[in-house]
């Protein structure tokens, strides 16, 4: 069987590996998992212990996770597509570093904000204090991406890259959260995110989230369950 990405619904960053996957166009499946369903399949915990997602289980059973592991794994089968570069390339040094901030500093900045979305019972105080914490972190990353795209057609320059990917599925969450006007504040990133809205594989990626059955370039094999893959899981698999 193709490779299989789980991918975790609502708002989930494994967004950027859908649609990496409909660019490079290989054949793979989805496994969908509800992440406000609690609690998980136990299953799961044979694909990733830490109950995370994404995670894409490899054609020889092992699994991978971390969204920056699974992105240069999958772009790494084929460099012909330009979406990620050579190893020890300087192009490769600064896909990985835009990739490392995106993945730590960019997406750690909603975290106030997830935690406010997750927890009940807070007091009116510390609500108001993670929306602020959050929209003051949140607020410096875009303005540190809408300056690199008023020079740049892409998050590299010239050409897409997996990290423009990657930057649809994080930066949408500023208006899941309704932080600000972005077309306001961050014109540039916002020119980003609409042209990124256009592309087929993005509009792929949103239907899947919805539940739709799109069939995108033709490459998407279809939805397996967790109960499907449990012949393929390996027992003592282990999150890197």
């Amino acid at each position: 069987m193709e490779p299989v990405l789980f991918y975790g619904v609502p708002q989930g960053c494994s967004f950027g590996s859908v649609v990496v996957l409909e660019w490079l166009g290989q054949p793979y499946r989805l496994c969908r998992i509800e992440m406000m369903e609690q609690p998980w399949d136990p299953l799961y915990a044979k694909v990733n212990p830490l109950f995370k997602t994404p995670a894409l289980l490899l054609e020889d059973g092992e699994p991978l996770t971390e969204s920056l592991a699974i992105l240069q794994h999958l772009v790494a089968c084929d460099l012909s597509t330009r979406l990620g570069f050579e190893q020890g390339s300087r192009e490769h040094d600064r896909l990985n570093q835009m990739l490392a901030y995106l993945t730590t500093d960019f997406f750690a900045a909603f975290g106030p904000l997830w935690t406010l979305y997750d927890t009940q019972g807070m007091s009116g105080v510390e609500q108001a204090l993670l929306r602020r914490l959050g929209r003051e972190q949140v607020a410096e990353g875009c303005a540190y991406l809408d300056g690199l795209l008023a020079k740049r057609e892409w998050l590299l320059g010239d050409a897409r890259s997996m990290a423009d990917a990657y930057v649809m599925g994080i930066a949408r969450w500023a208006e899941y959260h309704r932080l600000f006007d972005l077309g306001s504040d961050y014109p540039n990133l916002a020119r980003h995110l609409a042209k990124l809205r256009d592309d087929p594989a993005v509009r792929f990626a949103e239907a899947i989230e919805r539940g739709e059955q799109p069939t995108g370039q033709g490459h998407f094999r279809g939805h397996v369950s967790l109960q499907e893959l449990e012949p393929r899981l390996a027992p003592d698999a282990l999150s890197a």
